[in-house]
């Protein structure tokens, strides 16, 4: 049974071992993203990791990857038992939910969905459907974290530069992801999000097919664009 889905974004930043002088820049967004994952947590022990990726694809409980190629041999599963081999091609999104996995309290276990960026608006409304569907029809307790990031382009230090109608398009997904807008999610182009580097779209209209209908509940613990990349940290409940 579906019961939960935490909203967290996915700077390798956010990992102590890779953030350097950045570390307390990212400190509130590292403390938010923790303690959503320990939320998630408590409401179960099995999740599945949904994010976006190059192309679209799936990743067993099994799975060990390293944040190796961001500058650290940071190791993070999703369940697996010690000597499992790693995985060198485990996309971003992945490692970061596995990250926050172990960050968790309990023995939670996941496996990881990877959207492919290019999936369209319909397709992705329909994974998020079929996923609930799935999840309802266990009887275990089952959450979802949705790993994704806003726009980037925010500022002019920004990895893609500064677009000046940037900020008001993430403020309008801001307040969509704040209130559980299900229709301004399915909403999102994907070539103008595309253009203000708003890599998550796939991601949270898979969280809109997810829901259905909008969401009892809504708690937004971070919201902010330290490097010029928005990012969120929340909660929703079915």
């Amino acid at each position: 049974m579906f019961t939960a889905a935490a909203l967290v974004s996915c700077p390798p930043l956010l990992i102590p071992e890779l953030a350097g002088a950045a570390t307390q820049e990212t400190a509130d967004l590292r403390s938010a993203s923790v303690e959503a994952a320990a939320r998630l947590a408590e409401s179960a022990g099995t999740w599945t990791i949904v994010g976006v990726g190059a192309a679209g694809a799936h990743y067993g409980p099994g799975t060990v990857g390293s944040f190796a190629g961001f500058g650290v041999d940071v190791r993070v599963g999703l369940g697996a038992g010690p000597g499992t081999p790693i995985d060198p091609d485990v996309p971003l999104p992945v490692l970061v939910g596995g990250w926050l996995r172990a960050a968790a309290p309990g023995d939670v276990v996941a496996d990881a969905l990877v959207v492919a960026a290019d999936t369209t608006p319909e397709e992705c409304v329909d994974i998020g459907a079929r996923l609930r569907k799935e999840l309802d029809g266990d009887a275990t307790a089952q959450s979802v974290l949705v790993v994704a990031d806003g726009a980037n382009t925010l500022t002019s230090k920004a990895p893609g530069a500064f677009d000046e109608r940037a900020p008001q398009v993430q403020r309008e997904l801001d307040r969509a992801l704040d209130t559980g807008d299900l229709d301004h999610l399915r909403r999102l182009d994907p070539t103008a999000c595309d253009s203000f580097g708003i890599e998550g779209r796939a991601a949270w209209q898979v969280l809109a097919g997810l829901f259905g209908a909008a969401p009892s509940q809504v708690t937004t613990t971070y919201r902010g664009a330290p490097f010029g990349v928005a990012y969120h940290v929340g909660l929703w409940l079915p």
